[in-house]
């Protein structure tokens, strides 16, 4: 475990996911920005957060939200310009926030350059920049389904892509794909960013025999099973680069294979990966067995190699845990203490802290070809419609509640989720052992979980309460209420009961 004073910076981060067309707009296109971002930086540093995380806004026909791109290294005009985004990252500095990008190394638009010259003939120069072959194979392709193998009539050969026939996929085995990608790491690394959030980096491996798959018989596609030796040495090489620059800049992988051992590899001898995302609590109800056992499970994988585990609850591919635990505010706002209490990074997918839901789908409304919609809708800022997203129609229509539940709404009542998440991240800030101490899981009841963190002389007892009725948790020591999720208590001496559903953070005197 590193020591407090030498641990790098996003160990004890926050990290904020910013979806950006549903964060803040600030041309009433009814799509969000980076000027809208950039307008709203306060908004995050008051609540408490170190870093955000930005989806993709790089110049894309926007087949798939932004992740089928046609330029690494431009913006797309629905979110502005190259210089808007320089000065974001400027401003976030300003405020001592870091700035981490989407790398999307797996696969480009078919509208970009290189996928138009590779496509057009064998004998092009950047042929093999991409996957064909005249023959394809079992492989599927995640949204439907489908074959991962689509018919090129011009070229006469079949192109591989794991998304969406608009998406394919690169050949990192190619020396020049490699070079010409890691340009855009520098070009972005030179312009201030902090580090990358890397797109299904798992997939950039192929096998490259490339045999029929039997689970793709039973209709797997290959984005969840494929993890091959070649996705390592990628990463070996994208991670040597970023060690090049100073600040401690980080790599953080979204290896969408739910087997924390499997994903465990891809950290290598801490040459690879600096984090992981952790995918298991993402498919979690409200359930203390499934987050106990998942808790013991990350804890021994990667504890044993000294990863720094990741934690998070939703983001803009699964429905949002709230309506994951049936719509329960309580049960969300306990939740909330449980991801900002546990060992390892916490991200936080905007609109969580709003305590905001899923919107419902129809075919009128639905955008992505997933039928991800549900959990990015616009993030309402004012208590009135439009919720300060003045202008056209938003992209999407607002989630349910979306007035009681805006920030204007929330700001500076006590009990709100919003006010929440600001105590959450204020004692997260001023405990080590919240950031960086050990874990270690302590008895109670089936329906409560319990664990200490301890930092040094810094210890904190956390326990969250799955029933719906009230239980009882014995400490042989007297300790102080310093976090609740429903603000009841806090400051006091804790008692030991806890109330239906109700998470806390206790210390030994009042923080």
């Amino acid at each position: 475990m590193s020591k407090a004073n030498d641990a790098p910076w996003w160990k004890s981060a926050v990290i904020y996911q910013v979806y950006p067309r549903s964060f803040a707009d600030s041309n009433g296109d009814g799509v969000g920005d980076i000027r809208g971002i950039s307008a709203h930086l306060d908004y995050l540093k008051t609540l408490g957060v170190d870093a955000l995380w930005i989806s993709p806004v790089f110049r894309s026909p926007m087949c798939d939200g932004g992740y089928d791109i046609c330029d690494y290294t431009d913006v797309d005009p629905l979110f502005g310009t190259l210089d808007d985004l320089d000065t974001l990252i400027a401003d976030a500095h300003r405020r001592d926030l870091k700035v981490l990008l989407d790398f999307v190394p797996n696969h480009t638009s078919d509208q970009h350059p290189w996928f138009i010259e590779s496509s057009a003939g064998r004998d092009s120069a950047k042929r093999d920049w991409y996957v064909w072959r005249d023959q394809p194979n079992n492989w599927r392709a995640a949204f439907g389904g489908n074959s991962a193998w689509t018919w090129h009539e011009g070229s006469q050969q079949y192109y591989l892509h794991f998304f969406l026939p608009q998406q394919p996929d690169l050949n990192w085995h190619n020396p020049e794909v490699v070079a010409a990608m890691h340009e855009v790491l520098h070009f972005w690394l030179k312009r201030g960013v902090d580090g990358f959030r890397i797109d299904v980096v798992h997939c950039v491996g192929k096998d490259p025999h490339f045999n029929d798959d039997p689970r793709c018989l039973a209709g797997e596609a290959m984005v969840h099973i494929n993890d091959q030796p070649h996705s390592h040495e990628v990463l070996r090489g994208l991670r040597r680069l970023v060690d090049e620059y100073p600040g401690e800049r980080v790599l953080i992988g979204e290896v969408n294979i739910r087997s924390t051992r499997q994903v465990a590899a891809y950290y290598g001898a801490s040459d690879e990966l600096h984090m992981s995302f952790n995918f298991p609590p993402l498919d979690a109800g409200w359930d203390p067995v499934v987050f106990r056992l998942c808790i013991r499970e990350v804890e021994n994988e990667l504890g044993a190699m000294l990863a720094w585990p990741t934690w998070v609850l939703s983001n803009h591919d699964v429905s949002r845990h709230r309506s994951r635990y049936g719509g329960s505010l309580r049960r969300a706002q306990a939740a909330a203490v449980l991801l900002l209490s546990l060992r390892g990074t916490p991200f936080i997918f905007q609109g969580e802290e709003l305590g905001l839901e899923d919107i419902e789908l129809n075919e009128r409304n639905r955008v992505d070809p997933g039928g991800r919609d549900g959990s990015r809708s616009p993030l309402p800022w004012t208590e009135q419609a439009p919720h300060g997203w003045a202008g056209a129609p938003t992209w999407l229509p607002f989630s349910l509640h979306a007035g009681p539940l805006s920030v204007e709404a929330q700001h500076q009542q006590p009990t709100s989720t919003l006010a929440l998440y600001q105590r959450l991240l204020s004692c997260r800030r001023t405990s080590k052992a919240l950031q960086l101490g050990d874990w270690q899981e302590l008895p109670s009841h089936p329906q409560v979980l319990a664990y200490r963190r301890e930092h040094e002389d810094d210890e904190r007892l956390v326990c969250i309460n799955f029933s719906e009725a009230s239980q009882v948790v014995s400490l042989a020591e007297p300790w102080t209420l310093q976090v609740a999720s429903d603000g009841q208590g806090e400051g006091r001496p804790f008692t030991g009961w806890l109330a239906a559903e109700q998470a806390v953070i206790l210390c030994r005197r009042t923080a």
